[in-house]
């Protein structure tokens, strides 16, 4: 079952925009590479990646950029879902912010992060919604019993 069809155009478009931004930025407004500034948030942005293939991995055949949920399966709970009950989140927010001031690009950085936050605050309401109707976590199917 989907959740959320509504304001998934407005997240692609948003995240089209972070990626134009920082191109657009960089080359309009002469963004310079600051070494100080440019390889900590470059390894932010890679470190944000790293997160969001974890979240891939731990989701497997689950995996997907909508809100949907398989009625009858539990959660995920392994992976990063271990900690954080939204972690790709916390990579987009990272990458947000981090990957547009590779180059110096504060106003992408800023705009992005300010329509995310919105943006995020209903995505999360949501997805909640979705994970409400599942299971919980404990009720995964268990292995047939072995017989003697």
């Amino acid at each position: 079952m989907e959740y959320g069809r509504g304001h998934y155009p407005v997240m692609v478009v948003l995240h089209l925009g972070l990626l134009a931004g920082c191109l657009v930025e960089t080359a309009l407004a002469h963004r310079p590479f600051l070494p100080a500034l440019g390889w900590p948030m470059l390894a932010l942005a890679l470190a944000a990646q790293g997160l969001r293939w974890w979240c891939v991995t731990a989701l497997g055949r689950r995996w997907n950029t909508r809100v949907i949920v398989v009625p009858g399966l539990p959660p995920v709970v392994g992976g990063p879902y271990r900690w954080l009950r939204h972690p790709n989140y916390l990579a987009v927010v990272v990458e947000g912010e981090a990957l547009p001031l590779v180059h110096s690009n504060w106003l992408t950085a800023t705009v992005f992060t300010l329509c995310n936050g919105v943006l995020l605050a209903t995505r999360v309401r949501c997805e909640e919604t979705a994970l409400a109707t599942l299971p919980p976590a404990s009720a995964r199917p268990s292995a047939p019993a072995a017989t003697p």
